[in-house]
């Protein structure tokens, strides 16, 4: 049975530590933070689509990323166990916490994540079914969560002019606050690439570049 997970020791304070990675990170004030969450389904697979595929457009570009839980809620349940945030009743949805080496692709991560699950799916990613796999940005700070609702609009006129095509026309992935992190077990860490025939329900809904209205 697994235990309780581990709280990430950067964010106990995410305020603090939000204020700080900015001082370090932003040398312009275009230049965004350099650490974000995504939550896109299960983190299996949204582990392995950010730290191997988009590496390989952008070769060391994630400086650390581990899979774990975060609440839109903050005053939800402290160091919630897999079993419970997997029950649906923590409020807690699967994460990957990234940290980026170079905050300049933070953009072209944001739409990378649009690609590789489906943003129109309420809750839900395939088969797996619950609040645990919804489609997330928590950002780091407010030109993290501007850019990400640009990048969403621009999606939303994709989709509406048949451009890029989901199960649903419209995209309901939500742009919010980076709250506190849990890093899952080092069991979950890096899962697909311990076992490489693992579950995986993540595909391309598109690739290449990023469509153009006209």
């Amino acid at each position: 049975v697994l235990g309780p997970a581990r709280p990430w020791a950067l964010l106990l304070d995410p305020i603090k530590e939000v204020s700080t990675l900015k001082k370090l990170t932003k040398s312009s004030s275009t230049m965004v933070a350099s650490t974000l969450a995504l939550g896109a389904g299960c983190y299996w697979g949204t582990e392995k689509f950010v730290v191997k595929d988009f590496q390989k457009k952008f070769p060391g570009s994630i400086a650390k990323a581990t899979v774990g839980f975060m609440s839109p809620d903050p005053n939800a349940m402290e160091n919630p166990s897999y079993r419970q945030v997997c029950s649906g009743t923590t409020g807690h949805i699967e994460v990957l916490f990234i940290e980026l080496s170079d905050p300049k692709v933070y953009e072209a991560l944001v739409r990378f994540f649009f690609q590789f699950h489906d943003p129109t799916t309420m809750n839900r990613q395939g088969n797996d079914v619950g609040t645990q796999y919804s489609s997330v940005i928590f950002c780091a700070d407010e030109d993290q969560k501007k850019i990400a609702q640009n990048v969403k609009d621009e999606l939303q006129a994709l989709v509406d002019a048949g451009k890029v095509k989901y199960a649903g026309g419209k995209v309901v992935s939500e742009i919010i606050d980076l709250k506190t992190f849990y890093a899952a077990h080092e069991e979950h860490q890096a899962y697909l690439e311990k076992n490489p025939l693992g579950y995986c329900n993540h595909y391309y809904r598109f690739k290449g570049d990023w469509p153009q209205l006209n």
